[in-house]
């Protein structure tokens, strides 16, 4: 009996704080996200699906910065290069990037980008043909975006691309870890203040 009263007690303050905290002007939060996107272009891959994370603070009305992190799958395809099909392997892209975001109103249109290092993990090889070359490691990140923000959400269009060289590449097939696609994300407020734009 301790016990559930002690659980409804503590479940009650966690809600009044979340509740508290999702009513308050915020200038610090969390944004957790969702992307899908088409591979741009479409040689090694065809499409893409991912989670986003990041940091966000807003030290000067209308203009964020932070952290940003997440995981991107992009989905392998065969491709015919020099009469040999090429069964691409699937990989994915884990960025560590500055968040940059221009609210000019409260509610509206906004745009921003994240910049950083895009690291490339999954199989080694680019294609499961024998022989295929090593994938590369990773490269500079770049994710624009520009799309609607309130105050719990944000929706926008976004080109996302890890820029490789020619790491990778098969004859005439490069590597590509890019696509453009849509995202959206929720604000989880982490404090007050008097900022109101996300």
């Amino acid at each position: 009996m301790k016990t559930i009263k002690k659980t409804i007690i503590g479940l009650s303050i966690i809600s009044a704080g979340v509740l508290s905290a999702q009513s308050a002007d915020m200038r610090n939060m969390i944004k957790v996200g969702a992307n899908v996107g088409m591979a741009v272009p479409q040689e090694n891959t065809s499409a893409a699906v991912g989670m986003d994370v990041a940091y966000q603070h807003l030290g000067v009305p209308g203009f964020g910065l932070g952290i940003a992190t997440g995981y991107t799958h992009y989905f392998g395809r065969e491709n015919t290069v020099s009469g040999i099909t090429l069964n691409n392997n699937d990989f994915g892209v884990v960025p560590v990037a500055a968040l940059i975001r221009v609210y000019p109103k409260q509610t509206g249109f906004y745009f921003g980008t994240d910049l950083g290092y895009g690291f490339i993990v999954g199989d080694n090889q680019v294609a499961s043909n024998a022989g295929s070359p090593n994938r590369p490691d990773g490269g500079f990140y770049l994710k624009p975006e520009i799309g609607y923000h309130n105050k719990d959400w944000n929706f926008a269009i976004q080109y996302q691309k890890v820029f490789t060289g020619s790491t990778g590449e098969i004859g005439s097939q490069k590597y590509n870890a890019g696509s453009l696609g849509l995202g959206v994300a929720y604000n989880i407020p982490l404090g007050s203040g008097t900022t109101t734009a996300e």
